[in-house]
């Protein structure tokens, strides 16, 4: 995890952590830092982590961070500064809080920055196993992970894209238009997603589903964060044209969900916790350990 575009302090404060349960690295400009670790808020201190901010880091520039991240290079982030964010290597995504200056109604840059909030991507393998077995049981099954941020959503994405790769030998297509998925750095996944992984970075959604699976053949097609109708219409393309997709959605509205015409719905119900998963009437199946070996505990509907 490379986070050398913090500042000294911060750094070497996190790095007496353990990296394995931090998920969010909050900064604004002269206010204390914030982290989520181990599933809660704390302050960042330099000798570890309090309830309270006295004696907390504080960072004095969140924008002199971003312009380290971006190695002083706005132009090679020019378009996903347009959407609010960037990725740096390893998959690390910085959500920026700024005044966004728009031109007949579009973002075309941003100034004053304020905050920006940087999540810590996580490679837990076996994490979906359970989930695997369910959604895979009888030939691979279009499935819609879903919850509120910050629940594992992507984690749990990135292992079942191995599962199915590397267990069912099945060619694997991962839109991953924010980099995120396989955290891509110097053409090489940073990630273990198998040998049967293509990888398509940074264009949206509509391009990946109706040109790249043309020209790449795959199988199941794998992708985070679908929103909105037009995401939702080339879910229901993929599927018409007979190929799985496994992809993650922040709508936890059962009527909206149900217009992708999923074969399975799982409800992530927070970090390490059961995974409830739910047919494509959205009748209750069977809820799963995401964490564990413990099988699935099949329910009567």
């Amino acid at each position: 995890m490379n986070l050398a575009f913090l500042p000294v302090d911060i750094q070497i404060a996190i790095g007496n952590l353990n990296a394995n349960n931090l998920t969010e690295i909050r900064l604004k400009s002269g206010q204390p830092v914030i982290i989520h670790y181990r599933g809660e808020y704390k302050y960042l201190k330099s000798n570890g982590v309090s309830d309270g901010e006295n004696g907390a880091l504080v960072c004095s520039s969140a924008e002199k961070v971003l312009e380290r991240a971006m190695g002083n290079s706005v132009y090679s982030y020019a378009e996903q500064l347009r959407y609010g964010f960037i990725t740096v290597d390893g998959g690390i995504r910085i959500g920026i809080g700024a005044e966004y200056v728009t031109q007949n109604g579009s973002v075309i840059s941003i100034r004053d920055v304020t905050s920006l909030n940087i999540r810590i991507p996580h490679e837990i393998t076996g994490c979906a196993e359970e989930i695997f077995k369910t959604v895979t049981n009888g030939g691979v099954k279009s499935t819609l992970i879903f919850s509120p941020p910050g629940y594992g959503k992507t984690t749990i994405l990135r292992d079942l894209a191995r599962l199915i790769s590397t267990r069912l030998n099945l060619k694997v297509l991962i839109a991953d238009e924010r980099n995120e998925l396989c955290g891509v750095c110097d053409g090489v996944a940073t990630f273990n997603l198998g040998a049967h992984c293509d990888f398509v970075r940074g264009a949206n959604k509509k391009f990946v589903f109706e040109n790249a699976v043309r020209t790449l053949s795959p199988q199941v097609v794998v992708t985070d964060e679908i929103y909105g109708k037009e995401d939702y219409s080339a879910f229901e393309f993929i599927n018409l044209c007979g190929l799985k997709v496994i992809a993650t959605s922040h709508i936890c509205d059962k009527s909206t969900l149900l217009d992708t015409k999923a074969e399975y719905f799982v409800k992530l119900t927070g970090i390490a916790a059961k995974a409830n998963i739910y047919d494509k009437d959205f009748n209750f199946i069977c809820d799963c350990n995401t964490v564990g070996s413990v099988g699935c505990g099949v329910v009567s509907r």
